[in-house]
């Protein structure tokens, strides 16, 4: 992925533990820093404060989010958002944000409440060094609770336990990608296994099925227009599949694409945001399945550490079109 700047968090996730010369490295203790997340709402068109809908896309409420207490609140690549309102999100400079979900009475983003950031670890336990080492740009919260984060530059797959501890390399693709291009799309993969997930490569939009106990198996190649990237993928109900694309340049900023597939691959809905709307760098995608089909999509932007972006937090609420 194309970046502008560097840093991230506050606190830890893990400690050390005494060991004997002759024992491998042991779990830590989960230590993550508290810190107050402000939400500033947005509207969906700034220069139209009435409208409330991208096509098949109903808005639920935006945020820019900030925090007084760290500078580290940057770089926001991906999340995940369960149904209890339950938020993780991994920065590409190697760090965890969790908090959780806050809505009106109408159910609508007002803001987000007891947040904690602290770095992700290496496979030593220690907080993970350098920029090459801390890129993490996919997130997939497995069912019962252990997350995988995909890194780009030192292209790989870890997992990290619900429980604590240390991470452990999971199957990753067997392939070069592209430096500073490669698995930015990261998801759990349900209808195949509770073990499954499936991954993607940012400019390529090759795919691949993963599971921690095989190895990965190439699937279906996204087709990509012009100047855009796979950044996120979200498995939906009904064999459905969510893609998130991006694209950016000096002259139409960031331009986003939320395209909803079916199980055959085949295109059901297909929303665009771009300018005049609210849009930043969006990479971070969360799908919560709700009532009758529908869908809470929540949109997460990266701002490249750039005082001239936004860590964005979108909801939008979507419905499968009839006949879909």
């Amino acid at each position: 992925m194309r970046r502008l700047a560097t840093a991230l968090a506050a606190g830890l996730l893990l400690v050390g533990c005494a060991r004997g010369p002759s024992e491998p490295p042991r779990a830590r203790v989960a230590a993550a820093s508290a810190i107050t997340v402000k939400g500033e709402p947005v509207p969906l068109n700034p220069g139209d404060p009435t409208q409330d809908r991208i096509g098949d896309l109903i808005y639920a409420g935006g945020l820019v989010l900030t925090s007084a207490q760290t500078a580290r609140l940057h770089g926001l690549s991906d999340l995940d958002v369960q149904a209890g309102g339950s938020l993780i999100a991994v920065s590409d400079e190697g760090y965890l944000l969790r908090a959780r979900v806050l809505l009106d009475a109408k159910g609508r983003l007002i803001g987000l409440a007891d947040a904690t950031l602290g770095p992700l670890t290496g496979l030593d336990g220690q907080p993970l060094q350098g920029k090459d080492n801390a890129d993490s740009e996919g997130l997939a919260r497995m069912p019962g609770g252990d997350l995988l984060v995909s890194f780009e530059q030192r292209d790989r797959i870890w997992l990290y336990p619900a429980g604590g501890g240390l991470p452990r390399a999971a199957p990753a693709p067997d392939v070069s990608f592209p430096y500073n291009e490669g698995m930015e799309a990261l998801a759990p993969d349900p209808t195949v296994g509770a073990d499954a997930y499936i991954t993607g490569g940012e400019t390529t939009g090759r795919t691949w099925s993963c599971a921690l106990t095989r190895p990965c198996v190439e699937g279906p190649t996204v087709d990509l227009a012009v100047g855009f990237g796979l950044v996120a993928v979200r498995r939906l109900p009904l064999g459905r599949t969510a893609w998130l694309l991006r694209a950016f340049n000096p002259m139409t900023r960031s331009v986003i694409d939320l395209r909803i597939t079916d199980a055959a691959g085949r295109t059901v809905d297909q929303q665009e945001i771009r300018g005049p709307l609210t849009v930043d760098n969006f990479e971070g995608l969360a799908a919560v399945p709700g009532r009758d089909g529908a869908i809470r999509f929540y949109l997460i932007s990266d701002d490249n550490f750039s005082s001239s972006q936004r860590t964005l937090l979108l909801a939008f609420d979507w419905k499968p079109p009839p006949g879909s």
